[in-house]
């Protein structure tokens, strides 16, 4: 059984690079949100809409942001980015790998003899490594995943449940006699710290690698096609896919649903906005959305008049 975790305000203030305001030596014991707070909590304010919670919580102490005007109802850690400093609050309380994932091999998995196992390495219940892989250490493969065949996995990567990692590419040639199977003989290379959300899909490549960089997130139920490459610290949302040999860049946004087409090219610090389906290149530092996908200011000054367009019908037809 695992100790319970308490900290004083000045403790998390130090991890989070926050500022106490009130009672720096109050202890708390869990996070919580500003609804069901309790006096052993803390919780955060991130976000205005929430605003209207700070009256009622019972919260020992809330982090907020620097400009946020405080009293004396209640404790507060200041910080120029609450959100941030919420999700380095969450490492305090998160139980550790030893706790929740066992190192070592569940029984009822199966790996190739022809892959290589890392040290301090977690393997969860019938997940199946085929030949050919490399799992580097501290890394986590949770429950029902199976990598398929020539897949590196870098460092302290997690992949959650039910993943494939490494399957064919989608590849074909049409005949008349019908389709010929292009084979996949590249690989599938995924960096240091690299999370893949559950029911993920990841083909290795056809010739060269499929790439996966340090610090990629994605999130559940993602599609990502042969021959990509997916820059440092890009972060992908649900439900979306990327068709084959496209490039994403460092740091990029990327909201569900959203389909990339294939051999395009995506600049680093791109954002694209929920459901938006990318057909062309597009620039560094630029945030789009829609379908085909254009600029998102644009967007929003085309809205305007989407949604009027049966006005403007009318007014048209009325002068004819």
């Amino acid at each position: 059984m695992s100790r319970k975790k308490e900290y004083t305000l000045a403790e998390i203030a130090e991890l989070t690079g926050s500022k106490v305001v009130g009672n720096s030596t109050a202890i708390v014991s869990n996070i919580s949100t500003l609804e069901n707070a309790t006096k052993e909590s803390i919780s955060f304010l991130a976000n205005k809409k929430y605003q209207k919670y700070i009256n009622t919580t019972s919260a020992n102490a809330v982090i907020v942001s620097t400009s946020f005007r405080t009293d004396d109802r209640l404790n507060y850690l200041l910080s120029e980015d609450p959100y941030l400093a919420f999700a380095k609050l969450t490492t305090l309380f998160k139980k550790s790998i030893f706790e929740i994932d066992n190192p070592g091999t569940h029984p009822s998995a199966v790996i190739s003899s022809e892959s290589k196992i890392g040290e301090n390495v977690s393997i969860g219940a019938n997940v199946v490594i085929g030949p050919n892989c490399i799992i580097e250490n501290n890394v986590i493969i949770k429950a029902n995943c199976t990598i398929v065949q020539d897949v590196r996995i870098g460092e302290y990567s997690i992949i959650h449940s039910a993943s494939v990692l490494g399957s064919d590419g989608f590849g074909y040639a049409p005949s008349k006699d019908g389709y010929v199977k292009i084979e996949q003989l590249g690989k599938l290379v995924i960096g240091k710290n690299v999370e893949i959300g559950a029911s993920c899909t990841i083909d290795r490549g056809a010739l060269d690698n499929t790439e996966i960089h340090d610090g990629v997130k994605l999130d559940n139920q993602i599609q990502i096609a042969h021959n990509v490459e997916i820059g440092e610290n890009t972060a992908i949302a649900a439900q979306s896919g990327i068709a084959g040999s496209t490039k994403v860049g460092k740091n990029c946004m990327i909201g569900g649903q959203v389909g990339i087409t294939g051999h395009v090219k995506i600049g680093d610090n791109v954002k694209i906005q929920a459901q938006a389906g990318v057909t062309t290149n597009i620039e560094s530092n630029s945030r789009i959305t829609g379908t085909p996908a254009i600029s998102y200011i644009n967007y929003n000054k085309s809205y305007v008049h989407f949604k009027n367009l049966h006005e403007i019908v009318k007014k048209i037809d009325n002068k004819d």
